[in-house]
Order: C-alpha cells, then sequence, then structure tokens
C-alpha cells in the first residue's frame, strides 16, 4: 500500500480540488458526552483542568506516527487527489460504523453516478437509499442527500472549507466537520473517531479502552495532542486514525509492529485490564434493524410501490414487522401511498 506523496493543500482556493490527507475509515456516529474521566488536558482558551492539564504534549508522537504512516496507509480512493472534499464526505459518511472492505465497491459506485454534489441533489432521496444498498443504517442516505441539497443551494455545489459552515450543513456533527476540514483542506482540528480515541487512551491514559461515550476530557486532551502547524495536524489526525485501525487494534493488537510502543503509557504499565463499564457489542439477527434492511431490500429492488403483502412476506412476525415498517416511515425511509402500497422517498 502507498500514503499519499504530499499533505492536503490548506488553502481554501483549493476548494474541491484540495488533495485528501488520509483518511481511514469505520468511523462511529458523531457522540457527545457530558461525562468525565480521569485524563484532562489544557482547554482551547488556556485555562488548566485537571491532572495532565499543562502537561501533555505530543510532540515525542508526532514524528514517529506520522513517518509510519508515511510508510504503510493504505491506498484507499478518498485518500487520491482526485477524490476532492466531496469524495472525502462521502466516505466519511460510509465508514460511520462500517468496515473499509464493504464501503469500498459501493463508494466507487456513488462517485461514478454522482461525482458532484449536485448531481446526487438532483435525485430523489429515495435513490440515495437504493445505492446505499446493505451498508447498514441508511438514514446515513438520506443525510448524506441532505448535505448535498445544501451544498448546492447554499455554496454552489462546491463543499465549504470552513468548519462552521461544515458543520451547519444537514447530518453533519462534530466529528464529520472535523474530518473533512481536515482531511480536505488540510486544516488544524481534533479528529475523533474510536480509533483515535483508542491509540490516546493506550498511549497518553494508559488504559486499555476509552470511555464508551467520547467526552470533554478526550476531546481537551486531542486538542492538546495537536500538533500547531496545520498541515502536520491533518497528517497527525490521519496517521493516529490509521495506526488504531491497523496495528493498536480492539482486539489483539500488535505493538511489535507499533511505531511509538517505548513511550505507550499502557504497554509500559503492563497493559493493565479495562476496569470500566462493560464494552458495548452490537447483535444483528432477530433485531428491528434487521427486520428494517429485510423490508428496504424489497422496496430497493422493486421500481414501482410495492404492496403491504410483499413486505409481510419477509419477516414471519407480524407485531415487529409491523413496528419497523412504521419505524422505517417515520425516519423518511420509506413513503407509505394510498391502497397499502409503500415505496422509497421520492421528496
Amino acid at each position: 500500500m502507498t500514503a499519499p506523496t504530499k499533505p492536503p493543500h490548506s488553502s481554501p482556493a483549493a476548494h474541491a480540488d484540495a488533495v485528501p490527507s488520509a483518511l481511514l475509515g469505520e468511523q462511529l456516529p458523531d457522540t457527545t458526552s457530558g461525562t468525565t474521566d480521569r485524563t484532562t488536558a489544557g482547554t482551547t482558551d488556556g485555562t488548566t483542568d485537571g491532572p495532565l492539564a499543562g502537561t501533555v504534549s505530543g510532540a515525542h508522537l508526532h514524528s514517529p506516527v506520522i513517518d509510519w504512516f508515511d510508510s504503510h496507509a493504505r491506498d484507499l480512493p478518498w485518500r487520491r487527489p482526485e477524490a476532492g472534499a466531496w469524495g472525502v464526505m462521502v466516505s466519511e459518511f460510509m465508514l460511520q460504523q462500517t468496515p473499509v472492505n464493504r464501503v469500498l465497491p459501493v463508494y466507487e459506485q456513488w462517485l461514478a453516478r454522482w461525482p458532484r454534489p449536485a448531481d446526487l441533489a438532483a435525485e430523489p432521496p429515495g435513490e440515495a437509499v437504493r445505492a446505499w444498498g446493505r451498508l447498514g443504517y441508511p438514514r446515513r442516505a438520506l443525510r448524506l442527500h441532505g448535505a448535498a441539497v445544501a451544498i448546492t443551494e447554499r455554496h454552489g455545489g462546491d463543499v465549504p472549507t470552513g468548519h462552521a459552515q461544515l458543520l451547519a450543513l444537514p447530518g453533519i456533527g462534530e466529528y464529520t466537520a472535523a474530518a473533512v476540514a481536515s482531511f480536505a483542506y488540510g486544516q488544524r482540528h481534533a479528529v475523533l473517531d474510536t480509533n483515535v480515541r483508542r491509540v490516546f487512551a493506550r498511549a497518553v491514559t494508559g488504559v486499555q479502552y476509552p470511555p464508551n461515550a467520547t467526552t470533554a476530557a478526550e476531546r481537551r486532551l486531542a486538542r492538546a495532542l495537536l500538533p500547531d502547524d496545520e498541515r502536520t495536524a491533518a497528517r497527525w489526525a490521519a496517521a493516529s486514525m490509521e495506526l488504531g485501525a491497523l496495528v493498536c487494534t480492539a482486539k489483539n493488537e500488535t505493538c511489535q509492529r507499533c511505531p511509538i510502543a517505548d513511550r505507550c503509557a499502557w504497554r509500559l504499565a503492563g497493559k493493565p485490564e479495562h476496569d470500566g463499564p462493560p464494552r458495548r457489542g452490537q447483535t444483528y439477527a432477530g433485531t428491528d434493524r434487521q427486520v428494517r434492511g429485510k423490508l428496504l431490500a424489497v422496496l430497493r429492488d422493486a421500481h414501482a410501490p410495492v404492496p403491504q403483502a410483499a413486505l409481510d412476506r419477509v419477516w414471519h412476525e407480524p407485531v415487529q414487522r409491523a413496528r419497523a415498517l412504521d419505524g422505517l416511515v417515520a425516519d423518511g425511509l420509506v413513503e407509505p401511498l394510498p391502497d397499502g402500497l409503500y415505496r422509497l422517498p421520492l421528496t
């Protein structure tokens, strides 16, 4: 695999032709928590808060992690110059809770069909749901469609460069705004996905896993670890994310391949086992999510309204089936029509 040959352009003039630095994938949706943990660092206004405040610096981590990334980064399509900011944004939506190998074929088909936001905005939202296929969490398709419409109407069809402008788009949370600003435009932002949070928890805090939801303390720590230089900060964001995906993994981490193993607080402490709240697992079989997926599959494959009887055949339990269908309608993923017919949304 080859890494990008140069960091992204940070000038606003670069716009959609900017070179994406490096994305990883497999992100979790944006989460916010008011809880705190024992790890805190300096805040953005220069005040301090907690035992690590004023002492945390990423200077000893930046070079080895970025150098490792330059040699080991995966060659992914959203990292290539031709992807542009729209390609970066599409990848960020698709990679939430979805592994790279599942995203790749859908991403390439999506960009071939809708190479610019205006192309997607011109289609009904149901077409976005149809093209989403089996990536899961299909509300992301509606949100991406909504963002494309807003980009077309508010920004002339170009993904905006400003973090605040990105954050103002529908369906965009703090994580996605920071990721697009950093990876597409080379800006300095703390980009905290689950992989980065795990790297920071182990290397700096000395614990095996971060909290279940992102805390204010983690955000402060991430800001404290950011390099001062914009381009280096963007590279650091991508490199620390890739390190968490390929080396500092949730299970079976390979410390012998880690460029910062000799300074990792968790490894130096003997790798103490996680003693916090149980890690949340995800189930699928038999859940409403599975039923929703089966119902949507029927509607995606049909190019005309589908009768209730066709949907009834996909799941044996009528109460759960009705609940799942009602949920799809409430989420705007399915449009009910007279005479018991259903279709993907047109508006």
